[in-house]
């Protein structure tokens, strides 16, 4: 990779920043292209976010910014303008400057694991969904299943006003049955997705008891980090369903693209983003025989 004095430069902020795979799967897409541009991961703390943003985006050399980890929902009001999926879930994951110089936010988080549960053909509309977490990435994904029309959404988090925030906005705006639950019981629920931080650490808890997940039920887990987790490694011992989050990063790439104003890239990837989904998958993962993790069934259209 050739970086001049032209490269567009793009940031993922995260605090801690060593989990994020977003700066392997853009640089890759751009070295693939021959895109004069790069992203550089970033850890920057909660308390210079705001600070940082604006200044890293005041430069016409800067072409947004991604975010991870816990900066998703303090970005949201950091931005001047954003998105309706971003306003429902009060938190933004891509950050770009327009040409009046205003900031604008959008998350992509939701229809990334949208699209990641229908090219699995994973069912989840008319379901009973258990959301461990309520940070920025679960409101995303409970804010797209929600619109996606699922029976039921119970969230549950040791903070509980976040949960209860969330689960007010949930009813409010998409008229579903949606609860802050006192406890992380799996067994009434069909799908439980991890969107808490909760396995980034080895030394993490669970964060649910994987024996009370019912033997029909999916278990999915968000985290980019130490895949498979320990959550997903228990849940395919017990011959669950349990996929793991990276696919639903992939099922981004394409509307950041766009965002950041690479349409043709965009497009370019929701054609084929085979090699990207070999780029990011651990060993421990793939299928015995050696193959690659690319997808059998036919992805959804973008």
């Amino acid at each position: 990779m050739r970086i001049t004095g032209t490269t567009r430069i793009f940031y993922c902020i995260a605090d801690p920043v060593d989990q994020v795979r977003a700066p392997e799967v853009f640089n890759e897409v751009f070295a693939r292209h021959e895109v004069d541009a790069v992203m550089v991961p970033l850890r920057v703390t909660a308390g210079h976010l705001a600070a940082t943003l604006r200044c890293l985006l005041a430069s016409p050399t800067v072409g947004g910014v991604s975010l991870s980890i816990p900066h998703k929902a303090a970005a949201a009001a950091t931005v001047d303008h954003c998105s309706r999926a971003a306003l429902a879930a009060n938190a933004v994951n891509a950050i770009r400057r327009n040409p009046d110089g205003e900031l604008e936010g959008d998350l992509f988080d939701g229809a990334g694991f949208i699209r990641s549960m229908d090219r699995r053909g994973l069912t989840y509309a008319g379901r009973r969904i258990l959301m461990l977490g309520a940070g920025g990435a679960a409101s995303a994904v409970a804010t797209a299943l929600a619109a996606a029309g699922v029976a039921e959404l119970a969230l549950f988090d040791p903070d509980h006003s976040k949960a209860q925030h969330l689960a007010a906005v949930l009813r409010r705006d998409f008229h579903i049955e949606a609860s802050d639950v006192p406890t992380n019981d799996p067994q009434d629920y069909d799908v439980v997705i991890n969107a808490s931080p909760l396995g980034l650490k080895d030394s993490d808890p669970l964060p649910v008891d994987v024996g009370a997940i019912r033997e029909d039920a999916v278990v999915c887990d968000i985290l980019m980090k130490n895949q498979p987790t320990p959550l997903l490694r228990a849940a395919r011992s017990r011959g669950l369903i349990a996929e793991p989050g990276f696919d639903m990063l992939i099922q981004q790439t394409p509307l950041y693209l766009d965002f950041f104003g690479y349409p043709e890239l965009g497009q370019s990837v929701r054609s084929d983003d085979g090699y990207l989904l070999d780029l990011i998958t651990p060993d421990a993962l793939r299928r015995r025989s050696g193959a690659s993790m690319r997808p059998q069934i036919t992805d959804t259209p973008a």
